[in-house]
């Protein structure tokens, strides 16, 4: 178990790492030839900070363990949205004007629709998977067109951001851009391999399934690049990124992950486990949508609204551990939560809403 526990952290560090390394030599690269800050924060950060998802599913797929492979990026999405967004919320709250952040929350529940009707039939095939690669390169090129007309403050807020750690660096040469690059893949190729073996062993040996592994630890663990990159962007002011990344992101998860891991598996499809359907997949879509009445409005995240958002992930996480153990407190503990606690707290977000909307007309 320790040698387990080892490879699960070296793994980690070494996905980390990779990330890490492959967005910085990716950025240089791109800067070099001529693309904007704001067209490489939107891209090549944001791909490169699904990486390791990216990395693991198709890792999973190739190891015969497609449960982790779907698993990881449901699990990461509702990551995204109710940790590393409400943990942002609540060191900074987060006001949204960018107009990109608005059409990038539609098309994120966008996305989630699609998967969950592409799974509908307990699998996403080799042409499901070419669908979630075409939209991933059409909302990539998206992006480019729509970065043109960005406000002059969203352009420099990623300049800002982007451009003062490759200025002058010793990585400004093509070779060494290359070469971190190279390098950086490497890194996720051997990280995921660490980290599926060990995710694996884990489950057997607690007795739980590789859904519940990926939906909690590996998932959490694939996602500490968009949680140091929002976390970081927050604390500098940069609201902006912090969200666009955990959106983005989101929605690269679904077309680059699930799309790439799909065309992998090959005509053997990739599997979607029963219990993704029944319940994880409507939590992932229930969390997107969560997002809409918020950044929509244009009006700040309150802290109180990240922290709800937290204790929602630590309740998500808690049912997941009763449901594997077949707890007797889980049909209790579900009722509370369907019964009063989201009924108080969607009653409460809709009615701060319909007030920041009528202190915006008053005003």
């Amino acid at each position: 178990m320790l040698i387990n526990l080892a490879m699960f952290v070296l793994g980690l560090v070494a996905l980390v790492v990779g990330a890490n390394l492959l967005v910085r030599g990716a950025s240089n690269l791109a800067l070099s030839f001529g693309i904007s800050p704001l067209v490489v924060g939107l891209t090549v950060v944001a791909f490169g900070t699904s990486a390791p998802e990216i990395a693991v599913s198709v890792g999973a797929v190739l190891e015969g363990t497609t449960d982790i492979a779907t698993g990881n990026v449901v699990g990461s999405n509702i990551f995204n949205v109710l940790f590393i967004l409400g943990l942002s919320a609540v060191i900074i709250p987060l006001v949204v004007n960018s107009q990109l952040i608005k059409q990038e929350v539609p098309i994120m529940v966008g996305a989630s629709v699609l998967l969950l009707l592409l799974a509908l039939d307990g699998q996403l095939g080799w042409t499901d998977g070419a669908i979630l690669v075409v939209l991933m390169v059409a909302y990539t090129a998206f992006l480019i067109i729509q970065s043109r007309s960005q406000t002059q403050a969203a352009a420099a807020e990623f300049e800002q951001e982007i451009l003062p750690a490759q200025a002058g660096s010793w990585d400004s040469r093509l070779p060494f851009q290359l070469l971190l690059i190279a390098v950086g893949l490497a890194f996720l190729v051997l990280g995921s391999e660490w980290l599926v073996g060990a995710a694996v062993t884990f489950a057997k040996a607690l007795g739980v399934s590789d859904v519940v592994i990926a939906l909690t630890i590996v998932s959490a663990g694939t996602s500490m690049p968009e949680v140091a990159t929002s976390i970081a962007a927050a604390l500098k002011g940069e609201r902006d990124i912090a969200v666009g990344n955990v959106v983005g992101s989101s929605t690269f998860n679904i077309f680059a992950c699930l799309g790439i891991s799909a065309l992998v598996a090959g005509t053997q499809g990739l599997g979607v486990a029963p219990s993704l359907l029944a319940f994880d997949m409507w939590v992932m879509l229930a969390v997107a949508f969560a997002c809409l009445p918020i950044f929509l409005t244009g009006r700040e995240i309150a802290r109180w609204e990240g922290a709800v958002f937290l204790g929602y992930y630590v309740a998500y996480v808690a049912y997941l551990i009763l449901d594997a153990q077949g707890h007797d407190a889980l049909g209790a503990y579900s009722t509370v939560m369907m019964s009063f606690v989201v009924p108080i707290t969607v009653i409460t977000l809709v009615v701060s809403v319909i007030q920041s909307k009528s202190g915006q007309q008053k005003g």
